[in-house]
């Protein structure tokens, strides 16, 4: 297991993540019980480079980057195992998934991931996202355990050499 001193902060989940500025959404990691459940926290800022804008709206997070960030917290806990070191969790579905209400810039949203089934090259976990107590978000997701490339292939399948 990676060394998991909570809480985790951005520069300890980009460790863990391949995503970076803009897209790794998720900001701390408050709560971790390995192959079980993970909590973790995104601070909606107003300089947020996905907020939709809307004529006398306040600036809204999409539902899709919402359900990004519930992803990318349980793919934190999916890549905290050792023996997913250096491997890619691919988001490959969603399942009755209900935006329940905006969120808004200045929210904080807690988000968790609870597994339902996780093996060696998949996984299917329940999502949660909340405000101020309040579900905002939640679902069933399943994703895919894959190798990393280092080099994308050549036409022919090969690895380009150095």
């Amino acid at each position: 297991m990676i060394s998991l001193d909570l809480p985790l902060d951005y520069s300890a989940i980009s460790r863990i993540l391949p995503h970076r500025y803009p897209f790794l959404l998720v900001d701390r990691i408050t709560e971790f019980e390995p192959d079980k459940r993970i909590v973790g926290i995104k601070n909606i800022s107003w300089n947020e480079p996905f907020l939709s804008r809307q004529n006398g709206e306040p600036p809204a997070l999409p539902p899709t980057i919402l359900t990004e960030c519930v992803a990318q917290v349980g793919g934190i806990l999916i890549l905290s195992k050792p023996e997913n070191r250096g491997k890619l969790v691919l988001f490959s579905g969603i399942k009755r998934v209900r935006f329940r209400r905006p969120v808004y810039a200045g929210d904080v949203v807690e988000i968790e991931a609870r597994v339902k089934r996780l093996r060696s090259r998949m996984g299917i976990f329940e999502g949660f996202a909340r405000v101020n107590g309040q579900i905002v978000v939640d679902g069933m997701m399943t994703c895919a355990i894959g190798d990393a490339v280092d080099q994308p292939p050549t036409r022919q399948g090969r690895q380009q050499p150095d």
